[in-house]
């Protein structure tokens, strides 16, 4: 760990939006994973929740730069249960799917807590998921395709939302409680041993002002 990578994490970590999600029920291809994981990473996305077999998320194909452990991921095996957590939380739902009812993506008000709802590659937005969203949501289409690529899609909905946080300043100071920050800063900076400890139930030791291990607990 070096110190000018030890700065980059943090002014990074600083700017992440910890409202700002992507509730995933059933993308599992893996080039869709990893420019999904890249684009949460690049509008400063904390952690998504995927609904499925986990291990698809653990780390993808075709990131670098070490992307995939930089956005966190939490499983879920059920729809219902995540959108569930989420709306507890005070997050809208909002699912990209044509309907009646849907608007158009820049309608949405993304200051609020939001959580981006995805739907599989072949079948979009199930029923259920239909109907567990707050809203729906779509891209304008002025071709003959009927929609884009389920990353695509994601990539214009969450540059949109970084837009309004960005004019509504919600990148300009830190969102995350200190606890959060610093234990997630750890995480990035020493993974191997956040996971070591995290097995034997021990706390993350302190780090040097460098970002360096104060002591090492193994």
């Amino acid at each position: 760990m070096t110190p000018e990578r030890f700065r980059t994490f943090k002014a990074v970590l600083a700017r992440r939006q910890p409202d700002l999600t992507v509730l995933a029920d059933d993308v599992h291809k893996p080039h869709n994973i990893a420019a999904l994981m890249r684009t949460c990473d690049a509008v400063g996305v904390l952690g998504i929740h995927a609904v499925g077999p986990r291990s698809s998320f653990k780390r993808p194909r075709g990131i670098s730069g070490g992307t995939a452990p930089r956005v966190g991921v939490q499983a879920w095996r059920q729809l219902a249960p995540a959108v569930s957590a989420l709306k507890s939380q005070g997050f809208q739902i909002v699912a990209a799917h044509l309907s009646p009812t849907a608007e158009d993506y820049r309608a949405v008000d993304y200051t609020r807590p939001t959580a981006l709802l995805l739907g599989s590659e072949l079948r979009g937005i199930s029923d259920e998921g239909a109907a567990l969203a707050d809203r729906h949501a779509i891209l304008p289409m002025r071709g003959l395709a009927a929609s884009l690529n389920v990353s695509v899609a994601a990539a214009l909905f969450l540059y949109e939302a970084a837009r309004q946080r960005e004019a509504a300043g919600l990148y300009g100071n830190c969102r995350l409680s200190p606890e959060q920050f610093d234990r997630t800063l750890f995480e990035w900076c020493h993974p191997d041993i956040a996971a070591r400890c995290r097995t034997r139930g021990l706390p993350y030791p302190p780090m040097t002002p460098d970002g360096d291990l104060a002591a090492n607990p193994f």
